[in-house]
């Protein structure tokens, strides 16, 4: 297996905690997570000390109470005056030095097997309750706008160790894709407000597919000895050096109507922000058109599979004692799939379930080129996945390790989740999408691609189903007018802990 230790680039986050380096193109098999999650439980491996643990992610008392009350209260000032209440209370006791890397732990209580409570406990126990956020009480942009702020505020009033620690501060997400997904997004903010360096984050897998924490090495599963393991987590976040992420806006123009029951990835486009998002694009906006935003790190699909996403989701949501787990998902998932048309149903049978060439054009930008270009859409496809990781749906691979000869024929080149490219590929009904899965044979490659636009109009349907990292919706469609579907690269990286170690 290939480590993301390459080294690309000599240029990191401006922090001094790691180069930035080319993430991985390869990534272990599905098949090995539950020996990664037995050899997460402290038996293989350096045992890390808790004291030395300390020493290296947990700042001073007045810094980390500073940002808890900053973001407690929304309000950095707040923050500044408990830094000055917490040294008050220090005075004649050895002032402390700088953290050598200071990490931040955010946990979603509701992700996969819904471990988050008891971690939060353990997190408490290794790294104090002021670096731990419940994100069901505190979002990531309270901390990215005042918690950060908070720092750079102390910092610019001759705090030296407010300034190393917001230098050198890491993110930990203990979640699923989705969850690191909403990390990274709320981050990105700080190029926008130029406001880098941007804190690099690491993973602790909690979610159902984790295929994120597969690609930057964090594994592919909660471990099962996770007490120990969580040291070895906090651990590697401290030390790990540090890889870049591709990141795609995409862009919905609807010529009426709205999207109900929006996901957290889209937002919708107010009209002061059309212009800014036309020039970021390079295409105008229709003044009458409803328009939405969103980013994606992993994947976006159209078709089938997020019919299956949908449809489990809204079961999630219903009744959650069923989801208890990531096996339990997986098991709701196959369900669904069995239940949506994908094995029983031929695509041409009934206007709701044939192939989405019927509905879809595609167009595609290559690297170096400003000109789109039409590709053919497989008649048999009944999902299109665009994808920016080398893992999808729980650590597959369905582009597969194409062979120098097969790359160079098609006009592709080797896949990173860094190059600035996406993958299209195309699945068809579910047996050929089981095979796939499985990783018995390879899915249908369409395109490589710098950007993407979908033209679609309903004809006989009026939805498509789409999803964006795992959150999907009912995209609505008519007959006589299209709806646009655009994505772009975002002109920076995202950055991220490598983690495997």
């Amino acid at each position: 297996m290939e480590r993301a230790g390459e080294v690309s680039a000599a240029a990191g986050n401006g922090n001094g905690n790691g180069l930035a380096r080319r993430a991985p193109s390869t990534a272990p098999s599905a098949r090995v997570s539950i020996w990664e999650s037995v050899r997460a439980c402290g038996v293989w491996g350096k045992e890390v000390e808790k004291a030395e643990l300390r020493r290296q992610v947990v700042m001073p008392l007045h810094l980390r109470r500073a940002v808890a009350a900053a973001v407690a209260a929304k309000d950095e000032a707040a923050g500044v005056a408990a830094a000055s209440a917490a040294k008050e209370g220090q005075e004649g006791e050895k002032e402390e030095g700088p953290t050598v890397a200071p990490v931040v732990v955010f946990v979603n209580s509701r992700s996969g097997g819904r471990h988050g409570p008891e971690l939060k406990v353990r997190l408490h126990e290794l790294i104090t309750e002021e670096q731990v956020f419940d994100l069901s009480v505190v979002k990531p942009s309270d901390f990215v706008h005042y918690g950060l702020s908070c720092l750079e505020r102390l910092a610019d009033q001759g705090d030296n160790c407010a300034k190393a620690a917001r230098e050198n501060i890491r993110i930990v997400v203990a979640g699923g894709d989705g969850t690191v997904g909403w990390m990274l997004g709320c981050l990105s903010d700080l190029y926008k407000t130029k406001r880098e360096p941007v804190p690099p984050t690491g993973i602790i897998p909690l979610g159902t597919g984790n295929d994120l924490a597969r690609s930057f090495g964090w594994g592919g599963s909660f471990p099962f000895g996770w007490r120990s393991a969580v040291k070895r987590y906090l651990n590697k976040a401290a030390t790990g050096p540090i890889c870049r992420l591709d990141s795609w806006q995409t862009v919905i123009q609807m010529p009426e109507g709205e999207i109900q029951e929006l996901p957290y990835s889209l937002k919708k486009v107010e009209p002061a922000d059309r212009l800014e998002i036309s020039q970021e694009n390079g295409s105008e906006l229709p003044e009458k058109a409803s328009c939405y935003k969103g980013v994606f790190y992993n994947y976006l699909s159209i078709g089938m599979d997020a019919q299956v996403a949908y449809g489990f989701h809204h079961l999630r949501d219903e009744k959650p004692y069923l989801a208890q787990g990531p096996v339990a998902n997986k098991l709701i998932y196959a369900g669904y799939s069995c239940t949506q048309g994908w094995f029983c149903t031929p695509c041409t049978a009934s206007p709701q379930l044939r192939g989405l060439r019927n509905i879809l054009r595609l167009y595609i930008k290559k690297a170096n080129c400003s000109e789109w270009e039409q590709v053919q859409m497989p008649s048999s496809v009944r999902s299109l996945v665009v994808l920016n990781l080398y893992n999808y749906g729980s650590g597959r691979h369905p582009w597969g390790d194409l062979k120098p000869e097969y790359l160079e024929k098609r006009g592709f080149v080797e896949a990173h989740s860094d190059d600035g490219l996406l993958e299209i590929f195309g699945l068809k009904e579910g047996w050929h999408a089981s095979f796939v899965m499985a990783e018995l044979i390879k899915a249908k490659h369409i395109a490589q691609a710098a950007a993407i636009k979908f033209e679609m109009r309903g004809g006989e349907w009026n939805r498509v189903y789409v999803q964006m990292d795992g959150e999907p919706w009912k995209q609505p469609l008519i007959q006589e007018q299209s709806t646009i579907l655009e994505i772009n690269k975002v002109p920076y990286h995202s950055l991220m802990i490598n983690g495997e170690q």
